[in-house]
């Protein structure tokens, strides 16, 4: 009776550890996204927001590009929903709601900059030379300027009144954002390279 239930349970095993060995095999694109994110200013965060996407951007650096603004497209949305909600929070000092409005208005910015920046990139897949050139030195400036909206939004939360934390609350907002746009603008900037 034994050796009946044994014979079972060594397949069981061996079939479990064949499936472990091949699932757990490096994919191309799992090290084409390690690679390319290794020129990133914030490797880590560029391999860890692209990895979940591997099986859409393969080993194509257009997708890999237009995949790093859709993450930050997403930061910079859900970074606009919670200034739009802190707004509106009680208790704010005056200098607090206006740092708070300011900084929006520049996520806001960022948002269309990082919009208009994938819609030209769409073109660079059809383009050629000059054309391709073209197109891609919109992208570059439009996330470059983007980082720059990002990075001035905490401009009015200087000096030593506005320690706190709503400060601290959207430095680490702006901060999460702003990387991820980094790290988009560097893959751009790659892909630029290669074309």
């Amino acid at each position: 009776m034994e050796s009946k239930i044994a014979i079972p349970l060594i397949f069981l095993a061996v079939f479990y550890l064949a499936g472990t060995t091949i699932s757990t095999a490096v994919k191309p694109s799992s090290t084409f996204i390690k690679s390319s994110c290794a020129t990133a200013t914030y490797p880590v965060l560029c391999e860890e927001s692209l990895s979940p996407f591997a099986n859409t951007i393969k080993t194509r650096p257009a997708q890999l590009a237009h995949t790093a603004l859709a993450v930050s497209l997403k930061r910079s949305q859900s970074t606009q929903a919670y200034l739009n909600k802190l707004k509106r929070v009680k208790g704010l000092t005056p200098r607090e709601r206006s740092a708070i409005g300011d900084c929006l208005e520049e996520v806001n910015d960022s948002l269309d900059r990082v919009t208009k920046s994938m819609q030209e990139l769409k073109h660079c897949d059809r383009a050629k030379g000059q054309e391709f050139m073209w197109h891609m030195s919109n992208v570059q400036t439009w996330v470059s300027s983007a980082l720059t909206d990002e990075n001035t939004c905490m401009d009015g939360f200087g000096g030593q009144a506005m320690e706190g934390r709503i400060k601290s609350s959207v430095r680490a907002q702006i901060t999460s954002v702003a990387h991820v746009t980094s790290n988009a603008l560097a893959l751009v900037n790659n892909f630029a390279k290669k074309h």
